[in-house]
């Protein structure tokens, strides 16, 4: 009830209003939290020194910090893996190969709705969508209608894959690192979130465009060297911090870690290889650039915007989160709603605000629930995203990827069949998992 309280509250609502407008205003989404955050804890420290009672708020950033760096580092090497594997043009022959088989548009919708399910639990659902409308992109230029219903598809179909693996979101990410779920329960939700993706789009078949797309006479990019190598690291990184997590009892983070130092070794072979090949091949001397691999170039084209936007809303929801206002959220809404209430309502609500902060809140206020209701939640934030388009990153993304044919208002138009998606997804998980 403090007026320090009131003033962290408006901060913080102001500041995602600002997330919000991101797409209309052109500003940065990490700017407005990181700024928030600052604010927040400096009104916090303010309130505390008043009563000489600072070393309380010392121990509450250092608290919410360590959480926010275990989750920096262990995105930080996704990322450049991904990064690393756009970079060798894994991405591109798999594209490439899509658009070379001439599939009719019915198969096209399914198929890279499919790859969007089943590549995103090991790659984010946001790279896994932006592959999936480029593909959907090259085909479809004749047909409009086709490009927006294989998006919503695509968008559906990479929220829901994300959310029976560890990897595949932010927020499962954060429940795993939490302790709440072991590696291998993540995948009870595996068929609660094949029925999210697959009822709508099963739906949405009947109203996709007869016919096949006019053969396609792009040449197939080369995959260059070294790029499955890559590939087999990746999964060896991901091997190696469920290890670590599972057998040693050592944050997964540690892993992925471990896991750069694979791709760091590998990318010296590079480099060394290249630098042979370019010293002993007559080339134009510009042609030389495309003989250097260099791993920080990789590290360097991580999604810096969406690193710090995560230290952001850490930082200014574990702030209100100290204030006391979570605690008065979770009793409305856990003791008073149920939990079962309370977590379908997050995940509609992650329609509309960002999952992160909703998932961070949930951890934050860490109510008493069995697993089944910390799967529910999980799949909830995780899928809940797929209602709007401006839900989740992948569907930002692809409306400005696609930008005329995926729209806010062509996604809202198909919000009811997604929405009996996400309905079923929760009565199978309670008919499976309860």
């Amino acid at each position: 009830m403090h007026w320090v309280g009131y003033v962290a509250v408006g901060i913080f609502l102001l500041a995602y209003i600002l997330v919000i407008a991101e797409e209309k205003i052109h500003l940065r989404k990490s700017k407005p939290v990181l700024l928030a955050a600052g604010l927040i804890w400096a009104l916090i420290g303010l309130a505390y020194s008043s009563q000489a009672i600072p070393h309380a708020v010392e121990a509450a950033i250092r608290h919410n910090f360590l959480e926010y760096a275990e989750l920096f580092f262990f995105l930080l090497v996704a990322m450049t893996y991904i990064s690393t594997l756009l970079e060798r043009g894994v991405f591109d022959a798999l594209r490439d190969w899509l658009v070379s088989k001439n599939f009719t548009y019915r198969s096209l919708f399914w198929i890279t709705g499919t790859l969007a399910f089943f590549i995103s639990p090991v790659a984010d659902n946001l790279t896994t969508a932006l592959i999936m409308c480029a593909v959907v992109m090259a085909v479809g230029q004749e047909q409009p209608g086709f490009i927006s219903l294989a998006c919503i598809n695509i968008v559906v179909g990479a929220n829901a894959g994300g959310a029976f693996s560890p990897f595949g979101d932010i927020t499962t990410l954060m429940v795993w690192q939490k302790g709440i779920l072991s590696f291998w329960q993540f995948f009870d939700l595996f068929i609660p979130s094949l029925i999210n993706f697959v009822v709508p789009a099963a739906i949405m078949t009947f109203a996709l465009p007869a016919g096949k797309p006019s053969a396609s006479d792009n040449d197939t990019s080369a995959l260059k060297h070294g790029g499955i190598t890559i590939l087999v690291l990746f999964l060896l990184t991901i091997v190696t911090a469920v290890s670590f997590h599972n057998f040693l009892h050592i944050p997964p983070v540690f892993g992925m870690m471990t896991g750069l130092a694979y791709l760091k070794f590998y990318g010296f072979y590079l480099r060394t290889r290249d630098h042979f090949i370019a010293e002993h091949t007559p080339m134009p001397t510009g042609d030389h650039e495309n003989y250097s691999f260099d791993i920080f170039e990789n590290i360097a084209k991580a999604e810096w915007d969406t690193l710090f936007f995560f230290y952001g809303v850490i930082m200014a929801v574990g702030g209100l989160g100290f204030i006391g206002y979570l605690s008065l959220v979770s009793g409305f809404m856990y003791g008073e709603l149920g939990a079962t209430t309370a977590n379908i309502l997050v995940g509609l609500l992650s329609a509309v605000v960002d999952n992160i902060p909703v998932m961070f809140a949930v951890l934050t206020m860490n109510p008493l629930m069995s697993e089944t209701q910390w799967l529910l939640v999980t799949l909830t934030a995780g899928v809940g995203g797929s209602l709007l388009s401006i839900g989740s990153a992948a569907g930002v993304a692809l409306m400005g990827q696609a930008r005329g044919h995926y729209t806010f208002f062509s996604h809202l138009k198909w919000t009811p069949v997604i929405a009996v998606g996400y309905f079923c997804s929760i009565y199978v998980h309670f008919l499976i998992n309860g």
